[in-house]
């Protein structure tokens, strides 16, 4: 049976902003100029003013903002970097291009971002940052974060792929530690129609050096200063990111009211749900929920034309991409027993209140049918 309600519509998006982002697109094809021009100056001088930053760099995807955020920090061999254990496997990618090495710390289970008390016992004397992920949109817990890495001397950097318009303690999530790295893959919040990225930081030389790396290594063409890469936001995807920026406020809106339904609708359920500490403005990229008959939940699901997803199915370390660094079953059981029961509920800015409430009525009929 297909979908009658999809985990996430990504065409209702373009449905809503047709003509403008047409217009967008004729703008740039009418330009002829398609690499590192007008469009990608204008929106790295809007993402930054509206997440109050003082520098953006557009590249070309979330992975890639990490990753030559720790380049221009000068992070490489020999250097260990903090990164939560629960995380998509990215994060820890970004680390390992840099050439350094991922030290995976567990979340606080409920609200599944960096324990901040397990991070100051992970520190060595070759950690040389912590990489904290504001995963599904919440914050993570930053003040207590930035006060380990003060201690020790360390730079945070943010992976804030998941967080557009994310608050914490009323500041913009990407704006609390040395640099954030962004993704505007096509279902995020502030989704490109392909991939893009970008990173933040109010160090303009830590900017500067990004923009030098994601060109080749590059200021003047054909003169290369360092061994460079080549991961340049497009002209295009910068355009049509124009368009969708001003809406990004009412769409987060949109989210955290159906979030608020689903935490009405299911609260005397068995789920476990998602908890917002005091402080946190989250994003609500995900509505996550966890449910010891997680697999039986989905397929009862997807029986009824309802659409979800894992995030994630397989934590870091338990992948094979990460075996030499010798992990095995249980070495992380918080996060191992996350991505057991994690279930990613539909949740976006063109889901409906009342597919909203559908998703809730089965879920109590499978819970009513279990009993």
């Amino acid at each position: 049976m297909s979908s009658t309600i999809p985990f996430l519509d990504v065409g209702a998006a373009c449905r809503e902003l047709a003509g403008e982002l047409d217009d967008a697109y004729r703008r740039v094809m009418g330009s002829g100029w398609f690499i590192l021009g007008k469009e990608v100056a204008s929106f790295e001088q809007e993402f930054a003013g509206y997440l109050g930053a003082g520098f953006c760099a557009g590249v070309g995807n979330g992975l890639d903002a990490l990753h030559l955020i720790l380049r221009a920090l000068d992070i490489g061999p020999g250097d260990e970097v903090i990164v939560p254990a629960n995380t998509y496997i990215a994060t820890w990618l970004a680390v390992t291009y840099a050439g350094a090495t991922p030290v995976p710390v567990e979340p606080v289970e409920r609200t599944y971002n960096l324990d901040p008390e397990l991070v100051a016992a992970a520190v060595t004397p070759r950690t040389k940052a912590v990489l904290p992920v504001h995963l599904y949109g919440q914050p993570a817990d930053m003040d207590p974060i930035l006060a380990v890495a003060a201690r020790f001397g360390l730079k945070v950097v943010e992976d804030a792929a998941q967080a557009h318009g994310a608050r914490y303690r009323g500041r913009s999530a990407g704006r609390l530690g040395h640099a954030a790295g962004w993704s505007f893959y096509p279902g995020k919040n502030l989704g490109a129609l392909g991939d893009a990225g970008a990173v933040t930081s109010d160090n303009e030389a830590l900017a500067e050096k990004v923009k030098v790396l994601r060109n080749y290594g590059s200021q003047v063409k054909y003169h290369n200063e360092v061994k460079g890469f080549n991961s340049r936001l497009d002209e295009l995807q910068a355009a049509l990111l124009r368009v969708k920026l001003p809406r990004l406020e009412e769409w987060n809106a949109r989210r955290a009211r159906l979030a608020g339904m689903y935490l009405d609708l299911l609260k005397d359920t068995p789920l476990l749900l998602p908890v917002v500490p005091p402080g946190m403005d989250p994003a609500w990229h995900l509505f996550v929920v966890r449910c010891e008959q997680r697999d039986a939940l989905q397929n009862f699901l997807r029986e009824q034309g309802i659409e979800t997803l894992i995030h994630y199915p397989v934590p870091p370390h338990l992948q094979p991409a990460y075996r030499e660094l010798g992990f095995g079953p249980g070495s992380f059981p918080i996060t191992e027993r996350i991505h057991r029961e994690a279930l990613s509920l539909p949740i976006g800015p063109h889901l409906m209140p009342v597919e909203v409430e559908c998703v809730s009525a089965a879920i109590h009929a499978f819970f009513a049918n279990s009993r």
